[in-house]
């Protein structure tokens, strides 16, 4: 199987006909359509698989090996090393598995690669590797993290987070999504145990390092000319939750000296959180809000909103957060309104192991390829992972940057180029 036609074969899966974007939310019928597909495709490897008390999902080819499979990637579809692989250098990896993946869920209407791309390439790249003939000195996986954007629980990576510990199984049950169903219901609807959620000490203990393919979420690598990149690190970043209550009135009768509308603080708040972002060099966003009670010709009594705030350091970040708190309790004042403000989520700044970038990007450079490194504002499981393991991640370029939308994109051709890297680096690891 090619990688266009392994590609393809989840393409469908959570498409929204209206929109082109993807709909892929945890526990939801297309989480399952995903995990289904997932399973399958580990089977037609022969890799062992299973599904984590977190509800993450892994397969593995083991040491001992299984058969290649019947219609592995191609030599015409994905392109061979130009040159024999290079002496392995001393690395901060220990003696466990070599895992690759990333995730399967979605942002609404998000797009094809985020994710996804990372999957299927790790399936491809083991494809690759058995068409060469390679053989693992050490187990390698393939893994599909759940909840990595949050879109239905609000913790990003959550599934990693579970695992490592950064997030408490209690608080983790005490999630609900925007329709009010715990995260434990939802789980148990999918067949999953919540009470075994937690820390995953044994498993992070079998890996000896983690590697994530994944689209760029920028156009660095257009701009360089490069197909592929490595990841220097991670900016920190954070979600925060603001409730803006007022006193829902008639639209058609109240007068402006007498209103207190909470929808007035909360646009302030909007043009701070960019204004924020401008003057400390850093990145805010609002882009999910509620009003209730949502009605065309009324005042609302309520407005919840979330922020979004990124920056290339914790000290940058807070000035960032409190400034868009001091305008919003100071617009709150001014229009009669009450506003909180709390933090939903964190993630600390992240810098990825530089011994196993290195012998990363030696085993590319002995390929012939030569990967930048980049930094990126985008959370990712890796970055959950490096706390408790070496992690590192590869990008493949994306020509307009655009992510997070069904206009996201990859040429084929540097997806090739993706799988063919991520097969050098799992050949120079698992050896």
């Amino acid at each position: 199987m090619s990688f266009a036609e392994l590609w393809e074969s989840l393409l469908p899966i959570g498409r929204d006909d209206r929109t082109g974007g993807y709909r892929r939310y945890s526990f939801t019928e297309a989480d399952s359509a995903c995990r289904d597909w997932f399973f399958k495709t580990a089977a037609k490897r022969d890799l062992r698989t299973h599904c984590d008390r977190n509800g993450n999902l892994w397969a593995w080819w083991d040491t001992a090996g299984g058969p290649v499979p019947a219609s592995p990637v191609s030599a015409s579809s994905v392109p061979a090393s130009p040159v024999p692989a290079s002496p392995v250098p001393a690395s901060p990896v220990g003696n466990g598995a070599i895992v690759t993946g990333s995730h399967l869920d979605s942002v609404p209407d998000g797009g094809a690669y985020d994710g996804p791309l990372g999957v299927v390439s790790g399936f491809a790249a083991i494809d690759l590797l058995r068409a060469r003939g390679f053989a693992p000195a050490r187990p390698v996986a393939v893994a599909a993290f759940t909840e990595e954007e949050g879109a239905r629980f609000g913790v990003a990576c959550l599934g990693s987070r579970l695992a490592t510990g950064a997030v408490e199984p209690a608080a983790a049950l005490a999630l609900t999504d925007s329709a009010g169903t715990p995260l434990a219901q939802a789980m148990s609807a999918a067949g999953l145990d919540p009470a075994a959620i937690g820390p995953d000490d044994n498993l992070l203990a079998s890996i000896g390092a983690y590697v994530e393919l994944h689209i760029e979420q920028g156009s660095a690598l257009a701009g360089l000319g490069a197909a592929v990149g490595l990841a220097e690190g991670i900016w920190p970043h954070g979600r925060w939750r603001l409730d803006f209550t007022g006193r829902a009135d008639h639209a058609g009768t109240t007068r402006l000296a007498d209103r207190h509308d909470p929808m007035l603080p909360y646009a302030a708040t909007v043009l701070a959180a960019r204004q924020a972002a401008a003057d400390h060099g850093a990145l805010a966003t609002i882009g999910k809000v509620t009003a209730q009670p949502g009605a065309a010709n009324a005042i609302c009594s309520a407005v919840r909103a979330w922020l979004d705030a990124r920056a290339p350091d914790e000290a940058t970040l807070d000035c960032v957060v409190g400034q868009v708190r001091a305008r919003a309790q100071a617009a709150a004042v001014a229009h009669g309104v009450a506003v909180s403000m709390r933090r939903e989520s964190f993630t600390a700044g992240v810098g990825f192991d530089p011994g196993l970038r290195d012998r990363l990007a030696g085993a590319l450079a002995a390929s012939g390829v030569q990967a930048p490194v980049l930094a990126t504002g985008a959370g990712h499981d890796a970055g959950v992972l490096a706390a408790r393991l070496p992690a590192a991640m590869l990008f493949v370029r994306n020509p307009t940057g655009v992510s997070h939308s069904p206009a996201e994109f990859a040429e084929p051709a540097d997806c090739l180029a993706g799988v063919a890297a991520l097969a050098t680096v799992l050949e120079n690891l698992a050896c």
